[in-house]
């Protein structure tokens, strides 16, 4: 697959892409949503793993943003955000998936495969 991070925090958003890349998939690395989605726009992506606290902005925003385009990637979300209200907010907002930070990175590859199939 071809996974698109989106991931402000050096350390997670590092040890997130290499564990997908070890996974077997490619990856870009995102660090705010302007680079997120000038790269939605360029590219074809499998897969987005979202953070929602990004410091140009909310993920939610992007989220809504590729649920009212054409486009039917899937989206992770991955957030210390851990409230039932965001879980709700995110699920609802289009996300196919939601995990509470931090999370191991054996279920995140589950639940990438999950999506795949």
């Amino acid at each position: 697959m071809n996974v698109l991070v989106v991931e402000d925090n050096i350390d997670i958003g590092d040890a997130v892409s290499a564990h997908v890349v070890a996974d077997g998939h490619r990856v870009d690395w995102c660090m705010n949503l302007k680079e997120a989605t000038r790269n939605l726009v360029s590219k074809k992506y499998d897969l987005v793993l979202l953070d929602l606290r990004l410091p140009d902005g909310n993920g939610l925003s992007l989220l809504r943003d590729i649920r009212g385009g054409a486009d039917e990637v899937p989206v992770i979300i991955m957030t210390a955000l851990d409230q039932y209200s965001d879980r709700l907010a995110g699920m609802n907002g289009g996300a196919n998936d939601f995990l509470v930070k931090p999370f191991d990175l054996d279920e995140l590859s589950a639940r990438m495969r999950q999506i795949e199939q």
